[in-house]
C-alpha cells in the first residue's frame, strides 16, 4: 500500500499537469490565431513536456475525443449533403487510387533516406492511416515499429503543414453543396445524442471494426441528421476539447526516446512526408478544378494525415466536412484493399527493386 500510493499520486500529478499544460497551449494558439489551435497548441506544449519524460496522458482521452468529434462530424450529412456526397464518389474513388500510387513513388524516396528495404519504404511511405499500415505490414512480413514510426511521425508533420495551407487555399473555395447549418444544442437531446453514440461506439468494437470510437458515433448521427430526427446539435466547445485531447495524445509520443530511436529513419520521415504533401496538393488541386469540388477541401480530403486529424480540421475551418471525410473514408477503404495487392503486383513487375 505504501508504494502504490506515492505512485499514484505521481501519476495523478502528471496527468493533472498534462491536461493544464495542453489546454494551455490551445488557448495561446488560440490567441495568436494560429489555425487549428486547440490541437496544434495542445500537440506542441504536451511535446514539450513528452520531450523530458514529463507527459502524461490518460487512455481513454483519444476515445473520448474521437466520440465527440463523430458526433460534431456526423450532423452536417444532411440529406442534400449525402446527394451531393454520392455525386462526386467517382472523384473520391480516383483521388484514392492516386493517394496510393503517389506513396509508392514516394516509398524510393524514403527508402534510400531511411536505409530500408523498398518494402519497408512501400508500407511506411503510402499514406493509408497509422493503424491500418500497421495490420497490413505485420501481414507482409514487414517490421511493424519502422511503419508505426514512420506514419506517426508523418500524421505529426501534416498536421502542422496542412492548417496554414489551408487558411491560405480555403478563400479561393467554399463548402457549396457540402455545407449544412448546425443544428441547434438540447442539452436533454445531447445527453442522449452522447450515451447512444457510446453505446454504438462499444458495439463496433466488439465486432473489431477500424476506429469505432469516431465512425461508430459518426455513423448514427448521419442516420439520425439524414431522416431529420437528430434530437440536439453538437456545441462547439465539444470540438475544442476534442481537438485538446488529439493534440495531448500526438504530443505525447514526441518523447526523446521515440524521436531518437531510429534517428535517420524519423528523418526520412519528415523529408518524405514533406515531398509526399507536396505532390498530394499540387494533385489535389488539379482534380478540385478538373471535377467542380472545392478546392481547399480536396486538398485536405487527400492529405497524407490520419481521418480524425484531418477532419478535425476541417471542423475548425467550416470547411466541407462531409466531403473531407469522405475523402479519408475511401481512402482508408481502399488501402485495405489495394495495397498489398499493388506491392505484390510491383514485386512481379520487378518494380520493388
Amino acid at each position: 500500500m505504501t508504494s502504490t500510493a506515492p505512485s499514484s499520486a505521481a501519476s495523478l500529478r502528471a496527468h493533472l499537469l498534462t491536461a493544464i499544460v495542453a489546454a494551455a497551449g490551445g488557448a495561446l494558439a488560440w490567441m495568436l490565431h494560429i489555425p487549428l489551435p486547440w490541437m496544434l497548441g495542445a500537440m506542441a506544449a504536451t511535446g514539450a513536456l513528452a520531450w523530458t519524460d514529463r507527459a502524461a496522458v490518460a487512455a481513454p482521452v483519444r476515445p473520448v475525443a474521437l466520440l465527440f468529434l463523430g458526433l460534431g462530424l456526423g450532423q452536417t450529412f444532411t440529406t442534400p449533403v449525402l446527394a451531393a456526397l454520392a455525386a462526386a464518389l467517382p472523384w473520391l474513388l480516383v483521388a484514392a487510387v492516386l493517394s496510393i500510387v503517389i506513396g509508392a513513388l514516394v516509398a524510393r524516396f524514403f527508402a534510400r533516406m531511411a536505409g530500408t528495404d523498398a518494402r519497408t519504404g512501400y508500407f511506411s511511405a503510402v499514406p493509408g492511416g497509422v493503424i491500418v499500415m500497421a495490420v497490413l505490414a505485420q501481414r507482409a512480413g514487414v517490421s511493424v515499429p519502422a511503419v508505426t514510426l514512420a506514419q506517426t511521425i508523418r500524421v505529426m508533420v501534416v498536421v502542422v503543414i496542412f492548417p496554414p495551407l489551408i487558411t491560405w487555399l480555403a478563400p479561393r473555395g467554399g463548402a457549396g453543396a457540402f455545407f449544412a447549418e448546425r443544428p441547434p444544442v438540447e442539452l436533454g437531446g445531447l445527453a442522449v445524442l452522447i450515451a447512444a453514440g457510446l453505446a454504438v461506439a462499444l458495439l463496433i468494437r466488439l465486432l473489431k471494426l477500424a476506429n469505432p470510437w469516431m465512425l461508430g458515433p459518426c455513423a448514427l448521427v448521419i442516420l439520425l441528421s439524414a431522416f431529420g430526427a437528430l434530437p440536439s446539435g453538437v456545441p462547439l466547445w465539444m470540438i475544442d476539447v476534442a481537438q485538446i485531447g488529439m493534440g495531448a495524445g500526438l504530443g505525447q509520443r514526441m518523447s526523446r526516446r521515440f524521436l531518437l530511436a531510429s534517428r535517420r529513419l524519423a528523418l526520412a520521415s519528415v523529408g518524405s512526408t514533406i515531398l509526399l504533401s507536396a505532390l498530394m496538393a499540387v494533385v489535389a488541386i488539379g482534380l478540385g478544378l478538373v471535377s467542380g469540388l472545392p478546392p481547399a477541401a480536396v486538398v485536405l480530403g487527400m492529405a497524407p494525415g490520419g481521418m480524425p486529424e484531418m477532419t478535425i480540421t476541417a471542423k475548425a475551418l467550416d470547411l466541407a466536412v462531409p466531403l473531407v471525410l469522405g475523402f479519408h473514408l475511401v481512402r482508408t477503404v481502399a488501402c485495405n484493399l489495394l495495397v498489398g495487392p499493388v506491392w505484390r503486383l510491383a514485386e512481379k513487375l520487378g518494380l520493388d527493386r
